[in-house]
């Protein structure tokens, strides 16, 4: 199937306080996002024509804008309303929303008093972000070379997008050695997260281990699935977990938006099992999407 390039997409998209035509969405090449990374963005899933938490998105959208000094020129109510305005215009039943907030070009060096703010929400029919067959065996992953920042360099409690260049670097490494995403260690050299995730092991005896979310996002789908997990009495255990721990575990997923509930059979030379457990979390997972959906 080909992939149309999103500046070659058709439908509106909500910018600057109204809907505007796809391709008129442009900014300047001069703009202080691009150049200096001054710019915060979500990423939020819709199903059956609803987009799940978005209350809390757009809550911790406008958390990452103040953290990163970027003054906001609409209320949480009126991009809570863009959003859904922009779902129903483009008839989304099943895809992604993405709110983004830049500086504009008024300045171009390190400082951005003068700046304007910019709001942008492009939404689109999106499915699995991993090939649903992969996803259903298990996606590989090795562990990155690059590791998250202390938590007192960054502000790494936002989705900012400077944050994720080595992200970017790491996937790509991973993918050209054939993984198919990259675990990233803390700043101590514990286990963090993947690329644009987080990470959760399972035990022998059905219990669940996941890192501390210290220096890297504690995830909107993280805490619906720690959520569901005990509601069925399952321990979740929050703490440090060094890599040589891995193979002490049997099971091992991923939560994100993007990447929802997706087992994990390999990372580095530790194997794991897709077991039932897992696929019952995923399945109830996609139970309460789409029933608060609904709701």
């Amino acid at each position: 199937m080909e992939i149309i390039p999103y500046d070659k997409r058709s439908g509106k998209i909500w910018f600057n306080g109204k809907a505007v035509n796809w391709e008129d969405a442009q900014i300047h090449v001069l703009n202080h996002g691009l150049h200096y990374a001054s710019c915060v963005f979500e990423g939020e899933r819709v199903y059956d024509g609803e987009i799940f938490k978005l209350e809390e998105h757009t809550d911790r959208l406008f958390y990452s804008a103040k953290r990163m000094g970027i003054k906001m020129p609409y209320s949480t109510k009126e991009i809570n309303e863009a959003c859904k305005n922009i779902v129903n215009i483009q008839k989304i039943k099943n895809g992604y929303v993405r709110p983004v907030i830049w500086r504009g070009s008024e300045m171009m060096a390190i400082s951005a008093q003068k700046n304007k703010t910019h709001v942008a929400i492009a939404t689109w029919e999106w499915g699995s972000y991993f090939d649903p067959k992969l996803k259903a065996e298990g996606i590989k992953l090795n562990i990155s070379k690059w590791r998250r920042p202390a938590p007192n360099t960054i502000p790494w409690d936002t989705k900012a997008a400077g944050l994720y260049m080595i992200c970017t670097l790491s996937k790509h490494e991973a993918e050209e050695k054939g993984f198919n995403d990259s675990l990233m260690l803390d700043f101590e050299g514990n286990v963090a997260e993947a690329t644009g995730a987080n990470i959760f092991f399972k035990t022998k005896d059905n219990e669940l281990h996941t890192p501390i979310p210290d220096s890297f996002l504690d995830g909107i789908t993280r805490r619906s699935v720690i959520e569901i997990a005990k509601s069925k009495n399952i321990k979740v255990h929050e703490r440090k977990i060094s890599p040589d721990e891995m193979k002490q575990f049997v099971g091992c997923f991923l939560t994100g938006t993007a990447a929802e509930i997706t087992p994990v059979s390999q990372i580095d030379k530790n194997d794991f099992k897709v077991c039932d457990l897992i696929k019952d979390l995923s399945d109830s997972y996609q139970t309460m999407v789409r029933k608060r959906s609904a709701a």
